[in-house]
């Protein structure tokens, strides 16, 4: 498996978070930046595929709702977004964040105080659901009988 860039880790991290999540950490930063919406927030649909273990053939799951926003900066950095659901500003916010992210003077403190709280939720939320998971877990055996 390749190795996460920063910016695929990010986006990952803020198309998982949850709209209230989100602002509980963006608001207290105080970070009011003018922009240019280049594709406002739109909702549509995204068809998902899975594979029956992991590697069979492909097969269409189903369709979910997807919401994605482009945002553009006053000096031209594009930001962008895709979040499930049909929360416009939550995309639009997400790809916001996405544009100061790639910002020098602004990356760090979005990534200390946004990006790694939100990530380590997510992996305490994830931790969580697997031990959920796990306690319902039946071992399924066979007796062998001496005959044959």
């Amino acid at each position: 498996m390749k190795q996460q860039t920063a910016r695929q880790h990010w986006l990952s991290v803020l198309a998982h978070s949850e709209a209230s999540q989100l602002d509980a950490h963006w608001q207290p930063l105080h970070l009011n930046t003018q922009f240019e919406s280049v594709r406002p927030a739109e909702t549509g649909l995204t068809r998902l595929q899975a594979r029956m273990g992991g590697s069979g053939k492909r097969f269409v799951m189903g369709d979910a709702t997807v919401t994605r926003a482009v945002v553009k900066l006053h000096d031209g950095t594009l930001g962008f977004s895709y979040v499930l659901g049909r929360d416009k500003a939550h995309a639009e916010r997400c790809a916001v964040i996405d544009a100061l992210l790639q910002q020098p003077e602004t990356q760090a403190l979005l990534q200390e105080k946004l990006i790694a709280p939100l990530a380590a939720l997510r992996e305490e939320q994830r931790q969580l659901r697997a031990r959920e998971i796990a306690s319902s877990k039946v071992d399924f055996f066979t007796l062998v009988r001496g005959d044959n």
